[in-house]
């Protein structure tokens, strides 16, 4: 069981639960900066010694994480992204039959899954969407019963008329129970889920694809989605992962969230970062980079 990470910004408090990743399991302990971009080599990694020891190896390998966070707004438990589940089969193999103990660390952490109000995904890719649903007596059904299910029909529309299987099967077992249940709410990309939460679009990777931004009592976060997978695509934002639908609208939205962010203090909240996930964008030369050495003003992180 990981600890997890707490922070607050105003009187919103956000909590990370791990699924995997950052150290804690081989799919992402470490991997080769090829796994997830189709242009950075170990050597570009390693020049970069401002990664070390959270976000890359020695080596120049990468170490990244697959999470939930828990936002507590307003009296709303709000759940954003819900990883890749257990029992789900999937092209990649250490995705498949998982058995993880992802819903008992989230009771762990103080979280009922009939307690959720509102799950929201970020993008519907396998692992944003797959605690979406749990494997009971050879059903998939919702996870969180009581819930709304705050999606992108944009999104959903592409992978409904994609081909291939693995979009399928997301489809049949992360999808269609909660759309089946009557707990899906197609929400625009602006979409406010409380005076302090609210979506804002940052397409490219998908279509649809949002973030999460929050502000409270004067402090300001924001949860990126998979705007950007690394951190190290703040000192080189050219660097592409593999899996965007859009790669030309991928950098143009990169570029403008990280000059909008750059020495402001805003806490950023990588969606793939490992530990410690939370951070500022500072300028650096021509380029940014990631500090996680001080919280922004008006926000606080604990264990």
């Amino acid at each position: 069981m990981s600890t997890p990470l707490r922070w607050r910004v105003g009187d919103v408090a956000i909590t990370r639960i791990v699924e995997s990743g950052g150290g804690a399991s081989p799919l992402f302990a470490s991997v080769p900066p090829t796994f997830l971009f189709s242009n950075l080599s170990a050597e570009a990694v390693q020049a970069q010694a401002w990664l070390r020891p959270h976000f890359a190896t020695a080596a120049g390998r990468l170490i990244a994480s697959i999470h939930a966070f828990v936002v507590e707004s307003r009296g709303k438990t709000i759940v954003v992204d819900t990883c890749v589940g257990n029992d789900k089969v999937r092209s990649l193999p250490a995705w498949t039959r998982l058995s993880g103990p992802f819903l008992a660390d989230f009771a762990a952490a103080g979280f009922a899954i009939d307690g959720v109000d509102a799950v929201l995904c970020t993008h519907l890719h396998s692992d944003h969407v797959g605690w979406n649903t749990r494997l009971v007596d050879g059903r998939w059904l919702p996870t969180f019963p009581r819930a709304r299910y705050l999606l992108s029909r944009l999104d959903y529309e592409v992978l409904a008329a994609a081909a291939d299987d693995n979009s399928h099967e997301v489809l049949a077992d992360s999808l269609a129970p909660v759309l089946a249940a009557g707990l899906v709410d197609w929400v625009d990309s602006d979409h406010a889920i409380t005076d302090e939460v609210r979506l804002e679009p940052t397409p490219g990777h998908t279509r649809g694809h949002v973030s999460v931004r929050i502000r409270s009592a004067g402090a300001e976060a924001v949860i990126t989605g998979d705007l950007m997978h690394h951190p190290i695509q703040c000192c080189d934002p050219s660097v592409e992962t593999r899996f965007n639908v859009d790669s030309e609208q991928a950098f143009a939205t990169r570029m403008r969230f990280l000059r909008a962010q750059a020495d402001r203090d805003v806490l950023v909240l990588g969606s793939h970062f490992a530990a410690p996930t939370g951070g500022r964008i500072v300028s650096s030369g021509e380029a940014w980079r990631f500090d996680v050495a001080a919280a922004p003003a008006g926000a606080s992180a604990g264990d």
